[in-house]
């Protein structure tokens, strides 16, 4: 009440003021002299003046009108909300001319254990091999290696065998491309439903056939089409040994392009449709036909509990290599760890292809004679012009001994005298006969080896796992482990090259659009699925479950399979027909509006204030999202016509609190906005611009932070600039300064307010052509026709600079892209980066290709960091040595140059290739328009371009002083900070505007269910809702956490994060536990001791009965606010909840 008079007093007092002046103006005209002189006759120009006069007189009036006006908006809003704004709490402009923002300076720490920066300078375990240094080592020559072009000559002793036999495995496997030339639909209805009805015929026909499948999104698409009678022979033939699911993933993933998030869903969903269906967990992974492998994708096999693993596609000089030293297989051991836990058991295929000529032995004219669906009559005919016989009693003999030559040829490359023959090619066994050819004809083949001892083999069909099995067995080892004298390694095999100079780089960027898109879609994804859980959960507590609309499970399914099955190889790659890629995309934009459509509902029950009040409509949301944008995923317009007043939920995706500016649209220029306890919030106002230099007159851009409140007011003001001169411009936030070019308008340095070195990062675009004559560049591979030439056009461009208190940017438009650069003059994770945006339409180009290339002053050699996978950092090394096209590398996530003093990292949010060709350089190809095919099977080049928006962010950091390098060749860690960033550019804060509703809008409230902030070196992946076993389109009341405590380099100086951030040694006890609520948990076998977190890079991912961790349910059937850390409007802290 007091503070009430007081702000009447003080709006009287002001209005007193106003009118007490008027009365003296009025007064001054009266008593004017020269008024008076004339006594009534008053000149034509006095007249005029005095006009005047009474028209500044109005105008004063209105101005005062104004005044009062305001005076009693604020005294009302005042009354409603019981509190008074900060003084100054808006921008404005210190002495020397830059933005001043008053926030409230809520001071944070840092309180990083020593011990959690151990991990990145500890020792590793050694490994045997570096594939660094075996990069280093070999000169990539290419001799004719005779029969095995890529390889050498191989002889044997014919008494090699004579005390222990060779034991044969021959593993029929079909692949089936969930999508390449064909559409996945149409590829079942041609193919893959034929070869799963005969598999389920023609296994039973003989217990000693085996046969291997990987594609469970194609394996649960005929399931569902099967009759009861199939599904339970599949069950049989399964027990019985015969039929073998290997790896279990949803596709065969992509191990370039891929986001970990979204490798390991695919995987869960998988298995999760496997365990529910089948009863069942993978135990070999086989992955024959990426474009390459990461060191990411046997950690993730190994903590699924896989035991051992395939893989084909390496270069040609590598395997060669392998082959020479009998390292074909090996331990595979991620390179930051420090014992042996990550170690999974690999065999590394060593010939050209996975089909039949290159897999039974080193020479193809042979082998392929032993491939029956190339009889003479079939469709298909064997290159080398020696078509393969029919077995038969005159030609057994002659038959047996050719192949076993071929056999014994090829277990001279290996350890053991167990050997892996696989039988199969791309959508095989489609028709009975081929089944009766091979099957048949092999049989006779192995009858006529095991009963003839003088042979010395035994042979038979086999599955992955009975091979590996095998293998073990011959060493007297158990499943998974070590055999005696097999090297441990360590390392990734990219890049890939198939022949000759022909490097599948190309695939890093093709159809970059899609690749944007997929990312955008698994945050929504990741977003909606940690929203549903919790909501859900809320509304069993509550009672309440009948009227939350749990069937929006049904849309998360879908979107989960939708974003798993564009992990494929030949779909995130960019390398599928345009009618394919046009089907990957409408299933992805579906999933999206399913997607918003959750997130719309959880939200719309988690702020309800009093959930009794809570309705769902399906036709009357209650909130809303807006139609996407790859370049700007949230921009809702707010201001509706007649509305005075609109309230904004917003979403933080990020597990941390946060402090960013979030973007609306609006149609007025007068816009105050306010949080949820009547706060001003500062904002800018910005023009939308329709064109390079022409401003909107309808639609304005508003720059603020939190806020749940809008209400008329005049936004603060901001200064634009066209610039068409020379001389070197800058722009300043309170971290960053950039200095641009006046004739380019492209970045020129960076300077960090806290170091007195401004560094050089200059920005350049370049342009690659594809060679003239013979192989030419196309969606697989990167065949340029020499150094990238200087980006030119006729017109100079318009650059466009734009300054103001929350953001300054420098816009540079060019024919074929326009960059924004903008840095945000807050504090805290998101100032201290420059976030980067460049549309890029190259459609009407002709085999170009164009690239973003960053020229610094770092002394960084011939070393490079990319990530792979998002989930860690890998070395790289310049070599001169390989062509040009042989140093790119997929860029996931982020890539890194440092020295000494500084690294500088690109953090993007969409998948590319990646260079460092020169010292102190970072290139990223930004697209490819290619009229051509490259002769890998596709049939068509790159000509359906659309305008893509690649979003990045830069980050320079400073080395701490004294602190040098920790590096080691082998591993490298992203920084605190760098960790952040990479989080905040691809977990956009979501603005959900709430509907206008006739009965009015019931109160809301913050939801926050969580006490205290996640340790910072931790990042909560996803909080996934468990399928029910009944029904695959309801949830269970189980819930999978998957967990990732990163590793972290602390040795680069941290500024202030916005946030106080901490860490606990991967401690997880009942302290630390965030929950209002508590649950039982239980705990799986090998990944937690003494409730700690044994790895730096682990995460805990756990489902039903298959790659079990962690269970939690509640103990009364429910999940209450589990592992929540997004936050609507004020974040609250949260801890790390007991394990």
């Amino acid at each position: 009440m007091k503070l009430r008079k007081q702000v009447t007093v003080c709006g009287g007092a002001i209005f007193c003021v106003a009118v007490f002046s008027l009365y003296l103006m009025l007064d001054r005209v009266q008593h004017d002299p020269a008024r008076r002189q004339s006594s009534g006759n008053f000149p034509r120009s006095q007249i005029s003046v005095l006009q005047n006069r009474i028209e500044q007189l109005e105008q004063l009036l209105e101005e005062n009108h104004q005044i009062i006006s305001h005076i009693k908006d604020s005294v009302m809003e005042l009354t409603d909300t019981g509190a008074v704004s900060p003084s100054g709490h808006l921008p404005f402009r210190s002495a020397n001319g830059s933005w001043v923002l008053p926030f409230d300076g809520r001071p944070t720490f840092l309180a990083v254990k020593p011990q959690d920066c151990q991990f990145a300078v500890g020792n590793r375990g050694q490994a045997d091999v570096q594939m660094l240094d075996v990069y280093s080592l070999l000169k990539f020559d290419n001799p004719d290696g005779g029969v095995w072009k890529q390889g050498f000559d191989i002889t044997y002793e014919p008494d090699e065998w004579d005390n222990e036999p060779l034991q044969v495995f021959v593993v029929p496997h079909s692949h089936n491309d969930p999508g390449w030339v064909k559409t996945f639909d149409k590829y079942f209805t041609d193919q893959t439903q034929h070869i799963l009805n005969n598999m389920v015929v023609k296994l039973a026909e003989d217990p000693r056939r085996k046969f291997i499948w990987s594609e469970i999104s194609f394996f649960s698409k005929w399931w569902e089409t099967a009759d009861i009678h199939k599904q339970e022979a599949v069950r049989k033939l399964i027990l019985g040994g015969q039929l073998e699911i290997v790896t279990g993933g949803w596709v065969m993933t992509d191990e370039a392009n891929v986001h970990y998030f979204a490798m390991i869903d695919q995987l869960i969903e998988g298995h999760q449709w496997l365990e529910r269906n089948l009863g069942i967990t993978p135990r070999s992974g086989w992955a024959v036909d990426p474009f390459g492998h990461s060191a990411t994708m046997p950690y993730l096999l190994k903590r699924a509990n896989l035991t051992s693993m395939l893989i084909q596609r390496v270069h040609y000089s590598i395997k060669k290599h392998f082959a020479s030293t009998r390292s074909l297989e090996f331990m595979w051991r991620q390179a930051w760890d420090t014992g042996a836990n990550t170690d999974i058991f690999c065999h590394m295929m060593p010939f050209y292809s996975y089909d039949v000529p290159h897999t039974c032995g080193p020479d193809p004219k042979i082998c392929c004679q032993f491939d029956f669906k190339r009889l003479p009559g079939g469709r298909i005919n064997c290159p080398w012009k020696v078509p393969p016989k029919t077995v038969v009693e005159a030609n057994i003999a002659e038959r047996a001994h050719l192949l076993l030559d071929q056999y014994r040829k090829k277990s001279k490359l290996y350890r053991s005298k167990v050997l892996l023959v696989p039988l199969g090619d791309d959508f095989r066994y489609d028709k009975a006969l081929e089944w009766d050819q091979q099957y048949i004809n092999y049989q006779k083949l192995f009858d006529y080896m095991n009963t003839h001892p003088e042979m010395h083999v035994q042979a038979q069909f086999g599955t992955l796992t009975d091979y590996f099995n095998a293998v073990y067995k011959a060493h007297s080892i158990p499943q998974g482990s070590r055999p005696p004298e097999y090297p441990v390694l360590s390392g990734d095999f990219f890049a890939y090259a198939d022949r000759e100079d022909h490097y599948w780089t190309g695939y890093f960027t093709s159809r970059p659009f899609y690749k944007s898109l997929d990312r955008v879609i698994e945050s929504h994804l990741r977003g909606a699925e940690i929203l549903y859980s919790l909501a859900v959960a809320n509304a069993r507590h509550a009672g309440m479950e009948g009227r939350y609309p749990v069937s929006d499970y049904a849309l998360l399914v879908d979107a989960r399979r939708s974003v798993g099955l564009f992990q494929h190889h030949d779909a995130i790659t960019g390398t599928a027909k345009e009618n394919v890629v046009i089907d990957y995309g409408t299933r992805l934009l579906r999933s999206l509006i399913g997607l918003k459509r959750v997130i719309i509902n959880a939200a719309h029950f988690l702020v309800m204030k009093n959930k009794e009040f809570y309705r769902f409509y399906q036709t009357e949301p209650f909130l809303e999202t807006v139609s996407e944008n790859v370049d700007r995923p949230s921009v809702p317009a707010l201001e509706k016509p007649g509305l005075k007043t609109m309230y904004v939920v917003l979403f933080n995706p990020v597990e941390q609190e946060r402090l960013c500016a979030v973007t609306v649209l609006v149609n007025t220029v007068r816009v105050r906005i306010l949080t949820e306890d009547g706060q001003t919030v500062p904002v800018q106002l910005s023009a939308q611009w329709s064109s390079a230099s022409q401003m909107s007159a309808e639609v304005f851009e508003v720059k603020k932070r939190v806020f749940n409140k809008l209400s008329q007011h005049v936004g603060s003001t901001l200064h634009t600039a066209l610039y068409h001169y020379a001389q070197t411009f800058y722009i300043s936030s309170q971290s960053l300064t950039l200095g641009f070019s006046g004739t380019t308008g492209l970045l020129e340095s960076i300077k960090r307010k806290d170091d007195p070195r401004e560094v050089k990062v200059q920005m350049q675009f370049m342009v690659y052509g594809t060679r003239p004559s013979k192989d030419k560049s196309g969606a697989y591979l990167f065949l340029p026709d020499g150094k990238a030439k200087p980006y030119n056009q006729k017109e100079p461009p318009v650059v466009r600079v734009v300054e103001g208190p929350l953001f300054s940017e420098v816009v540079a438009h060019y024919q074929h892209f326009q960059q924004t650069i903008r840095i945000h003059n807050v504090p805290g994770v998101d100032g201290l980066s420059v976030e980067i945006t460049t549309m890029v339409d190259i459609r009407d180009q002709t085999n170009k290709e164009l690239a973003m290339r960053l020229v610094t002053d770092i002394q960084s050699g011939d070393v490079f960091y990319t990530d792979l996978n998002g989930f860690q950092m890998q070395p790289r090394r310049h070599y001169l040595k390989l062509p040009l096209q042989a140093n790119f590398y997929p860029m996931p996530s982020q890539a890194y140059i440092q020295d000494s003093h500084h690294r500088l990292t690109l953090h993007t949010a969409q998948s590319l290739g990646v260079s460092s060709l020169e010292s102190g350089q970072l290139e990223v190809i930004m697209d490819r328009r290619l009229m051509q095919d490259d002769n890998r099977g596709l049939g068509q080049g790159l000509k359906d371009n659309k305008k893509t928006a690649n979003r990045f962010r830069l980050l320079l950091e400073r080395r701490s002083t004294g602190n040098k390098m920790t590096d080691s060749g082998t591993t490298s860690f992203p920084s605190i900070l760098s960790h952040m960033t990479d989080a905040v550019l691809n977990h956009e804060v979501l603005a959900l505007p709430v509907l206008p509703k006739r009965r009015g809008i019931p109160p809301l409230q913050t939801f926050a269910p969580l006490k205290s902030l996640l340790p910072c070196d931790f990042h909560l992946l996803n909080m996934r809702s468990i399928q029910s076993q009944q029904d695959p389109h309801s949830p269970s009341p189980y819930t999978a956490l998957i967990l990732h405590r990163l590793g972290l380099d602390c040795g680069l100086e941290v500024q202030n994060l916005g946030f106080n951030c901490t860490t606990t040694q991967g401690q997880v006890s009942d302290e630390t536990s965030p929950l209002k609520k508590r649950y039982s948990i239980s705990i799986g076998p090998t990944w937690l001791n003494k409730n700690k977190i044994k790895e730096q890079r682990v995460f805990c991912f756990f489902f039903v009965q298959s790659v079990f961790l962690l269970h939690i349910k509640s103990q009364k059937n429910i999940i209450q606010s589990l592992f929540f850390f997004f936050f609507f409007f004020k974040p609250k802290p949260m801890n790390i909840p007991t394990l």
